[in-house]
């Protein structure tokens, strides 16, 4: 099992011992993240040829009917593929012939980290005042992609905190301290993958158009390109996700 010890290794897990359940947790996710990054690149196509097909349809709502069912879809089984992260996680505590629980009850700021949760937040809030500030607007495609953009960043939103409280309260997948350690490992870093805000990026840049260019255009990229920086200087600068595992075991 080399991957798991290669994971092992890279959060300081060296004296565990990489078992067949631990591997089976890590496969799951690894599928869940390969297939999710399917889904989005098949998304984002389907959305820039659907939003080319209706430059050419004259006042028509098609393209809007098709682009909510794109979004409703991807949300689905984005859900979809986190329920399946949490049953391969039940699947493999069945196997256990002792459980030891979390010490303390895991907070969702402690496992989380403060910067990401930050993050997430002002991602969430830029794009609906966007959405919120061109309702006003007379061109009636860039009003309805607007409440478009509301309704799939509540709905987004929504799904985010229900997988983030799976997360944090589904029973801990372990027998020992080690095994604890390793399991709030990957609940830390499942919560940090739920907050990447992919779909929350593109959606005013896919919808938010109208019958010409506006400033809304270029606030959509600006979002975009700020919010890839400031993630990246997030992965470089906060705390690793070692040190917020143990400090969550510690504080909760």
């Amino acid at each position: 099992m080399p991957e798991v010890e290669r994971w092992l290794a890279q959060h300081g897990l060296t004296d565990t011992e990489p078992t067949p359940l631990l591997a089976a947790r890590l496969a799951a996710r690894r599928r869940a993240k390969i297939i999710d990054s399917v889904l989005l690149a098949a998304f984002l196509l389907c959305a820039a040829l659907t939003h080319a097909l209706g430059l050419s349809a004259d006042h028509s709502s098609w393209p809007l009917v098709v682009l909510t069912a794109l979004v409703a879809a991807l949300l689905a089984a984005q859900w979809r593929l986190g329920w399946g992260v949490r049953r391969a996680d039940r699947q493999a505590g069945a196997q256990l012939s002792r459980r030891v629980a979390h010490p303390v009850e895991l907070g969702w700021l402690a496992v989380l980290g403060r910067p990401y949760a930050v993050f997430t937040i002002a991602t969430f809030t830029g794009a609906a005042l966007l959405a919120v500030s061109v309702l006003p607007r007379p061109d009636p495609s860039l009003r309805n992609g607007a409440i478009v953009v509301l309704i799939s960043l509540a709905g987004a939103g929504a799904g985010t905190v229900m997988q983030l409280r799976q997360v944090l309260t589904s029973p801990a997948v372990a027998d020992d301290e080690a095994s604890l350690t390793a399991d709030v490992i990957m609940r830390v870093e499942d919560a940090r993958a739920l907050v990447t805000p992919s779909l929350v990026w593109t959606l005013p840049a896919i919808f938010l158009y109208g019958d010409s260019l506006g400033w809304w255009n270029a606030v959509s990229l600006a979002l975009v390109v700020a919010g890839a920086l400031a993630l990246a200087l997030i992965h470089v600068r906060a705390t690793g996700v070692a040190p917020t595992a143990r400090r969550a075991l510690a504080t909760g």
